[in-house]
């Protein structure tokens, strides 16, 4: 029975590896026709061949080396800044939130969305042009 139930999801899946393009799309013969064009994947003569020499073990050595050394002094760093943080997050939260409460709002900040609506209108009466005026 499970080797019946696995059978059916792997012929399930064989029809997601094989899309088909939906033919009432306007790019539809441009989607297909770069998919058939890309169906097949390069064959190994396909590749360029490497020109350069491959480094010696004794370089890649002292690379790996001068990796682990920069990767000790990054660490070292690190491990001087003073991150700021407490292990409870909630006191964090709280004394980040302090901290944004004592720095006061512009009062442009603080208008609500109808004083932005009444200064919009307000800008809008400005700007209308005048009646024209009547020139008999």
């Amino acid at each position: 029975m499970s080797a019946l139930v696995a059978s059916g999801g792997l012929t399930a899946c064989v029809g997601s590896f094989d899309p088909a393009t939906d033919a009432r799309s306007p790019v539809a013969p441009r989607v297909q026709a770069m998919v058939d064009a890309n169906r097949e994947y390069p064959r190994w003569a396909e590749f360029p061949r490497a020109v350069e020499p491959l480094p010696e073990p004794m370089a890649i050595a002292a690379q790996v080396n001068t990796l682990r050394i920069t990767s000790g002094a990054l660490a070292g760093e690190v491990s001087r800044i003073d991150w700021q943080t407490t292990q409870d997050p909630a006191a964090f939260a709280a004394e980040v939130q302090a901290r944004i409460d004592a720095v006061p709002v512009a009062p442009v900040t603080a208008e609500t969305l109808a004083e932005i609506e009444d200064f919009v209108r307000r800008t809008r009466e400005r700007g209308r042009a005048p009646p024209p005026v009547d020139r008999r």
